[in-house]
């Protein structure tokens, strides 16, 4: 409690409504509506759009039952060795190429569908985008989202308005549907980063809400929302195979991603919590404390993320100039090998497939068989004289080398 106030101070009055503990009480039901939300948004809008998107639901055979194999892959491992496996067939009293069939199949059982990807990256990237619109709406005409000082003008008599607390409400019930669903979901390599910063987040913002810390709480929000729809955006795309669309996406999220939560965060954000303070109060409160340790917590979470966005770009880039070198120096080589084809050979239609390569024609009277072009066994090679005398150029139609 700052220096001068007590608990009577904050006691809803005149029409002024001050945040308290128990408010947070309503996210938990709240986030069984978002539970709800998030059924139908993915059963009769994520489906249909997945169909006309082309992902297409894959039917898994499932294994035969069998209690002690699933004991075993429960309880142990999910990939026995062979020495394990002829110790289960014998137990079983099956044969090892049953029980490899059977794991093969009780591990594509754990492999979530592509569906299931595109109906969790659709909730998300629905809710993220109307959360950073709501943000923006809510806070673009507000003084302290331009002027950070603004934030501890009056402080800690900050009254609570209905749209601040519905924003908390939103973003708190979010997340602990999150944590509802972290059984279900599908587990990615970053697992564990994913935990520790839903709780966190949680934390940070039942923490800041108590402290009546809520201007810096939207805040806070605002910027960690405003990069996350563009990534599950790119993820929509890239499971529907729309390499391009994923690329630009991605990289307009690497941007945002890159300023939001390593610029503006810390240089502005945490410089306003851990630094303005000392100019409004001399009482360092415990909130003060668990806010800031969380904010930081939550500054190498980013760290930790934009080390791996930025190797996922570095491989992005690298990856696509190697190729592309590498189509044109195939291109070319095998441009050379015609040409050098075309000054040992009679003229001549070299073919692949339905490429076709026409070659000048350099002796006419000659009946000696052409060796093997070197571009590749596949290739065959038919005259046409004529066609050659009409159409000297290197003419190539519908090819693997262009």
């Amino acid at each position: 409690m700052p220096r001068n106030c007590s608990w009577t101070d904050f006691e809803d009055r005149n029409g002024l409504v001050f945040p308290k503990p128990y408010h947070l009480y309503a996210t938990i039901p709240f986030a069984f509506v978002m539970l709800i939300l998030r059924f139908f948004l993915e059963r009769f809008i994520a489906v249909p759009l997945a169909s006309a998107l082309g992902i297409k639901e894959v039917k898994r055979v499932k294994p035969q039952p069998n209690p002690t194999l699933e004991d075993y892959f429960k309880a142990c491992t999910k990939k026995p060795s062979q020495a394990e496996i002829r110790r289960l067939a014998k137990k079983c009293n099956w044969t090892v190429h049953l029980v490899e069939k059977w794991f093969r199949r009780r591990r594509n059982l754990e492999i979530p569908t592509m569906l299931k990807k595109f109906q969790e990256a659709c909730w998300r990237f629905s809710f993220y985008l109307f959360s950073s619109i709501g943000g923006f709406a809510i806070l673009y005409d507000k003084p302290w989202f331009h002027d950070i000082w603004n934030v501890w003008d009056g402080y800690p008599f900050h009254s609570l308005l209905p749209s601040q607390y519905w924003y908390y409400m939103a973003e708190m019930s979010f997340y602990w549907s999150l944590v509802f669903t972290l059984g279900v979901d599908t587990k990615r390599k970053d697992f564990k980063a994913h935990l520790v910063h839903h709780f966190a987040a949680l934390g940070l913002m039942f923490f800041s809400y108590c402290a009546n810390y809520v201007r810096l709480g939207t805040l806070v929000m605002i910027v960690h929302d405003c990069a996350d729809f563009w990534l599950e955006a790119a993820k929509i795309f890239n499971y529907a195979h729309w390499e391009r669309t994923c690329s630009i996406l991605f990289v307009i999220f690497a941007f945002i991603f890159f300023i939001s939560r390593l610029i503006v965060f810390p240089f502005w954000i945490i410089r306003a919590t851990a630094y303005y303070p000392v100019f409004y109060s001399q009482t360092f409160v415990i909130a003060y404390f668990l806010s800031n340790g969380q904010l930081l917590v939550l500054q190498c979470l980013h760290i930790y993320w934009s080390y791996l966005i930025f190797k996922i770009l570095r491989k992005f880039i690298f990856i696509k100039s190697i190729v592309k070198c590498h189509d044109i120096t195939i291109e070319y080589a095998t441009r050379c090998d015609v040409m050098d084809h075309m000054l040992s050979s009679p003229s001549g239609i070299a073919t692949r497939g339905q490429g076709v390569c026409v070659l000048p024609r350099a002796h006419s009277d000659s009946a000696t068989p052409l060796p093997p072009p070197r571009f590749g066994s596949h290739w065959s090679i038919k005259w046409n004289p004529e066609h050659v005398r009409r159409r000297l150029p290197i003419l190539v139609s519908n090819s693997a080398l262009t």
